[in-house]
């Protein structure tokens, strides 16, 4: 056996195989010292899956090759661009074997040790067999290549990978055919050089932690004309002046269009939060960090927020939906899992998502309406949650309305004075920086938010299902934005529920010709501006049933 130290300074990162076959034996025994990896709380949670078809490989190279090019549109110069595509980052074909090293966070659905600050410690603890695993190959004469430029979603759909099961990455492995040396390939290329020594900080003081609390396009038919004029006479002959209940007496028109009915019902009524991350908020646009995301859907889950409060106080049915966190949730967590993927990429750079993530997100928000729907709903409000998410709401709504940026950019989660002029520059920047077309598709794929398209794909499929749908505050608005350009038919079904204090978003209701029921001054987001118009709602419902008419209380109509 080599000397430790030798073999650790020995391994490399390598893209270059001979066509030799790797012996049986050597991946066992690679395998095995990846099991003898540490593991936190014992968990045994890493999972190994073995690649030798040809026809896979040149799937996942094709994986490869899409975000690749993706990547190399972020790079930061032209030159800097050249020389990345330059630089061969897989060998995905040419390795004699492919491995998938990952890890089953359905080990946390029981209480595990070493897990309650961070549930990425299991995440941490397959790093470590991965790395078991090269140090054995490199011991044996054999190396491995460590490929994440890749959309996992798409990886794990081509591999049929459990959705409990998420992957480090795809690794190359074989018989080396270029010799580094003593220098990683990055550095003998140029690209960068590695430091020559760790950096270490030697902590001598604390700091006292504060106790604060974390925080498919359709035709529109219309209605009979006569159900509308019933609708309209029953109003008008309650006992009360034309007119007198003035946006209720609208609302409950509206609404027993929605249902086709004169004695309309809301049932089951459901508000869903989709929550997501977006690579903008990397660029400091808000005041909170991206981690408040995965906190707050843990607060949603406890029963802490406002909305957890709203919705028990009028008997409101409350869903979360992972539509995009940077984050692991156990697999029994009370979440509705749609995660598209980790993220959005920063739009400063690149495009926010791939077209066929973009897809994706309608897809999977209409069966997320849909699940709901085959409960019985026929009302549903939509409302969200992700850091960094009014920049993205901001810039869509800048792209596919007349207003400018500066219009559009309001406080968010509280930015204020130079933070806010620097969220301006840095989305003007990113508007500046975008060359695709003015096509909405085009729009929404290069800015779009995973949650934004989720809910404009739910508002759509909430409208083929013939149900109400309860839009909140200035996100959800610009959900309902690229909804409404979609499909305009859908302004039938939605009832705007407050105007937000977000400055855009008077800006935006007006565009959109629509009125809110509320105005108090609330910028939460959640759907809290759903649950709390909801009352207002059900009353223009018990009014139109319940109501006495001029008849049937015998009093005189004029």
């Amino acid at each position: 056996m080599k000397d430790l130290y030798d073999i650790i300074t020995s391994r490399r990162d390598t893209r270059h195989f001979t066509t030799e076959e790797v012996p049986e034996e050597v991946l066992a025994q690679a395998i095995e010292a990846g099991h003898h990896a540490p593991s936190v709380g014992l968990t045994d949670a890493t999972r190994y899956y073995i690649i030798t078809a040809a026809e896979i490989k040149k799937q996942i190279k094709a994986l490869f090759v899409a975000y690749h090019e993706k990547a190399a549109e972020t790079t930061d110069t032209k030159a800097q661009k050249e020389a990345y595509l330059n630089l061969k980052l897989e060998a995905i074909e040419e390795a004699p074997v492919g491995m998938v090293i990952a890890y089953d966070r359905s080990v946390l659905d029981t209480f595990t040790i070493g897990t309650v600050g961070s549930n990425e410690a299991i995440k941490f603890s397959a790093v470590c067999a991965a790395q078991n695993i090269w140090l054995s190959l490199t011991e044996q004469g054999y190396s491995m290549g460590w490929v994440s430029i890749l959309n996992y979603y798409d990886f794990k759909t081509l591999l049929d990978i459990p959705e409990h099961i998420e992957p480090l990455g795809y690794f190359c492995i074989g018989k080396p055919a270029t010799d580094y040396g003593k220098q990683p390939m990055l550095q003998q290329l140029h690209w960068k050089d590695k430091s020559t020594v760790a950096q270490v900080t030697h902590i001598k003081n604390s700091k006292p932690v504060s106790q604060t609390n974390a925080v498919e396009d359709t035709v529109f038919t219309s209605p009979k004309e006569t159900l509308k004029n019933q609708l309209q006479h029953k109003i008008d002959q309650k006992t009360k002046p034309e007119g007198a209940l003035g946006l209720l007496e609208k609302l409950a028109l509206q609404i027993g269009i929605v249902f086709e009915t004169d004695a309309p019902q809301i049932i089951e009524p459901h508000i869903v939060v989709f929550a997501a991350d977006h690579g903008i908020a990397n660029h400091g646009v808000s005041a909170y960090p991206q981690e408040v995301t995965r906190q707050m859907i843990t607060n949603f889950l406890e029963g802490g927020a406002a909305i957890n409060v709203f919705c028990n106080q009028h008997q409101i049915n409350l869903e979360i939906v992972d539509a995009g966190v940077n984050y692991d949730f156990p697999t029994q967590t009370q979440l509705i899992h749609k995660k598209v993927a980790k993220g959005t990429q920063s739009f400063l750079h690149t495009a926010a998502m791939s077209p066929k993530e973009r897809d994706w997100c309608f897809q999977m928000g209409a069966e997320v309406v849909n699940q709901i729907h085959a409960k019985g709903s026929n009302c549903i409000g939509f409302g969200e949650m992700g850091i960094g998410n009014t920049s993205t709401a901001s810039v869509l709504m800048a792209m596919l309305t007349p207003f400018s940026i500066e219009d559009c950019v309001g406080k968010g989660t509280g930015v204020a004075n130079e933070k806010l002029e620097n969220k301006i520059k840095i989305l003007s920047k990113a508007i500046q920086n975008y060359k695709g077309t003015a096509d909405l598709e085009a729009i929404i794929t290069y800015f779009g938010g995973f949650e934004i398209l989720q809910m404009a794909g739910g508002m759509l499929q909430a409208y083929q299902n013939k149900m109400l749908l309860l839009v909140d505050g200035f996100i959800s608005s610009v959900a309902y934005l690229i909804a409404f350009k979609k499909n305009p038919a859908i302004k039938a079904n939605a009832i705007f529920c407050h105007c937000s204090e977000e400055k855009a978003h008077q800006q935006l209701l007006e565009y959109l010709q629509v009125t809110p029921i509320l105005q108090l001054q609330m910028r939460l987001g959640e759907g809290s501006g759903c649950a709390v118009a909801f009352p207002i709602i059900q009353s223009a419902v018990a009014f139109l049933n319940e109501m006495a008419s001029f008849e049937s209380a015998g009093v005189s109509n004029k």
